[in-house]
């Protein structure tokens, strides 16, 4: 009978203890971190991955190693975007960009813990959170007044009104500061989408993961499909087809490789893209902001309109 007991009560502890060592045991569900392109989420076409890791060798995430054919799918859907999004009300892109910061300022915490996962310390995560919010105010801001600052009235000697404004210069290609997560990303996005050009961005390849979450705010935030488009992967295999796709109209290189850049002015010159170079601002700093940021992505039209020449006119009716 006591051997019955026994074997009854061992019966009913096993599975506890098994509970309790399947537990300890347990492998962590990794997220993996999607590209963005057209409004969706996709894998890369190639299937290839990297695992992005902290500084002590802990895998964080499983991140897309993006390909030649994903960053031609991209400013495909950045040049579809443009028409709709370059012809726009200024007033309208200014709400849209509040509504980013707004998303951002309510999903803050995920992106302090996620920083805080790529070795930055809490007070520096904080900081670098709330500096990405309120730069995407900053250039709410100026995006129904930086053309009274770039435009201008010219005098000419002949019966002309002569006038210069800003217009968007069409897909802008960037690459993204590598040092940080979320602040340098944005500070390259909002000036480049303020000025009503279209933009496709490859992220920090040591810490992707705020720009992955990043694309989820802008899915969530009234940002035309395409507009922006965020790509992951490495600088050395990408940045070639950045500098030499003929429909793109500029390219923002914010790395201080003098190969590199050397190259991209090189390839740059078949289809005379603009080319923009980041390579000394601290991104943290209030210089790292202006409407002059906006005028580098902005082409400038000028119209000559006839006029009577009153002056030389003679009285009378």
């Amino acid at each position: 009978m006591a051997t019955k007991v026994l074997s009854k009560k061992l019966k009913t502890q096993t599975p506890v203890a098994a509970k309790k060592a399947t537990a300890s045991e347990r492998l962590e569900v990794l997220k993996t971190y999607k590209i963005y392109i057209g409004g969706k989420f996709p894998r890369t076409e190639s299937g290839r991955y990297y695992k992005a890791q902290n500084a002590n060798g802990h895998t964080l995430a499983n991140v897309c190693l993006s390909s030649r054919k994903d960053f031609r799918e991209a400013v495909v859907s950045a040049r579809a975007a443009f028409a709709d999004w370059g012809s726009r009300a200024a007033f309208n892109r200014s709400q849209i960009l509040y509504r980013i910061a707004e998303m951002l300022e309510g999903r803050k915490a995920q992106f302090i813990e996620e920083l805080c996962r790529q070795n930055i310390s809490t007070t520096l995560a904080e900081k670098e959170v709330t500096l990405s919010i309120d730069r995407l105010i900053y250039y709410a801001g100026w995006c129904d007044k930086f053309q009274q600052v770039l435009s201008s009235v010219n005098p000419v000697a002949s019966s002309h009104f002569n006038f210069s404004n800003p217009e968007p210069t069409g897909v802008v290609a960037a690459i993204a500061p590598q040092q940080t997560s979320l602040l340098g990303l944005v500070s390259v996005v909002a000036p480049i989408i303020a000025g009503g050009n279209t933009c496709v961005v490859l992220a920090s390849y040591t810490k992707p993961l705020c720009a992955v979450t990043f694309a989820e705010v802008l899915n969530s935030s009234d940002v035309p499909a395409g507009v922006v488009n965020i790509l992951t992967g490495k600088i050395s295999e990408l940045y070639p087809y950045f500098a030499d796709h003929m429909d793109v109209n500029a390219v923002v290189f914010c790395e201080n490789d003098a190969d590199i850049k050397n190259a991209i002015q090189l390839k740059a010159s078949n289809n005379l893209k603009r080319v923009i170079f980041y390579d000394k601002i601290l991104w943290e700093n209030i210089d790292a902001q202006s409407p002059y940021f906006i005028q580098d992505t902005q082409e400038i039209k000028t119209t000559w309109h006839p006029i009577e020449n009153i002056g030389g006119a003679k009285a009378g009716y």
